[in-house]
């Protein structure tokens, strides 16, 4: 079975085999290699290089991809259920910088510490997958579905979220600076709320998102634009909402005892109970 480069032709690697599914390619040079479709089920490729490779609808089930280079692959419509990219030691971690991960199945999967820096995941399956200390700066996750996900300590700044599917997903400390959330699903009927407890959420879009009953314990939401947003439920102890925009925002039922919203714009805000300060007649 010979492997070639997707521009050249140029044969990269030859295997006497009929299929690729458990394969060793360990730390083998494959860039720009064409794998379009191909079953590499559990297979071992670890410290292998796939830059720029083509992987297109292919199979990567419980594949081991701990320290592989696969900075600008394209991974679109993918199966990686159960594929290995980390084994914790952020060293080790896989190398997805610029991939394209669209619509793929990326579910109960090992991603510590994995860089995911301008990754296209628009519309991919990252469920119940581990996610925590990954670097997803500027990736698209428009229409991803990520319940039961963990990303904790996970930076996420200026990544794009639009419609996200974010129920039962663990965010605590994570750095949402600048993200855009708008239309997103991280609380509701029929969905688990999400934890964003401690995390940075600074000049971020939420609009019309919603975060019914979700926890947001001391999150940043500075200069935030949460108009639009049901926050009815939600937990907003410690929050800063300094200069966030609040407009048509719902605070059904939250205590904003705690929260600081010094110049925040709630002028049409929803159900807004403001604490007054008792005053010293005496």
């Amino acid at each position: 079975m010979e492997i070639k480069h997707k521009d050249t032709g140029e044969t990269l690697l030859n295997i006497d085999a009929d299929t690729l599914k458990g394969a060793d390619l360990r730390e083998y040079e494959l860039m720009g290699a064409d794998m379009t479709g191909l079953d590499l089920s559990v297979a071992q490729l670890q410290g292998s290089n796939l830059t720029d490779a083509v992987l297109t609808g292919a199979t990567l089930q419980g594949t081991n991809l701990i320290n592989t280079i696969l900075r600008g692959a394209n991974l679109q419509d993918a199966d990686l259920d159960g594929a290995r990219f980390s084994d914790g030691v952020p060293g080790h971690a896989a190398d997805l910088a610029g991939c394209n991960l669209q619509n793929a199945r990326i579910t109960s999967c090992d991603l510590r510490h994995v860089d995911l820096n301008k990754a296209n995941l628009s519309k991919a399956t990252l469920s119940r997958s581990d996610l925590h200390n990954a670097h997803l700066v500027d990736a698209n996750l428009t229409e991803a579905v990520i319940g039961s996900a963990l990303l904790v300590d996970c930076d996420l700044r200026n990544a794009d979220l639009t419609g996200a599917y974010l129920c039962n997903v663990h965010m605590n400390g994570a750095n949402l600076s600048g993200a855009i959330l708008d239309g997103a699903k991280l609380g509701g009927e029929d969905c688990i709320p999400a934890i964003l407890n401690l995390s940075n959420m600074s000049g971020a879009s939420l609009v019309a998102a919603d975060l019914s009953g979700a926890s947001l314990l001391s999150v940043d939401l500075t200069k935030a634009d949460m108009s639009q947003a049901d926050l009815s439920c939600a937990n907003l102890s410690g929050a800063v909402l300094r200069k966030a925009n609040l407009v048509d925002t719902d605070f059904d039922d939250v205590e904003l005892s705690t929260v600081t919203m010094t110049f925040a714009n709630v002028s049409k805000a929803k159900n807004v109970h403001m604490p007054f300060e008792k005053k010293d007649l005496r």
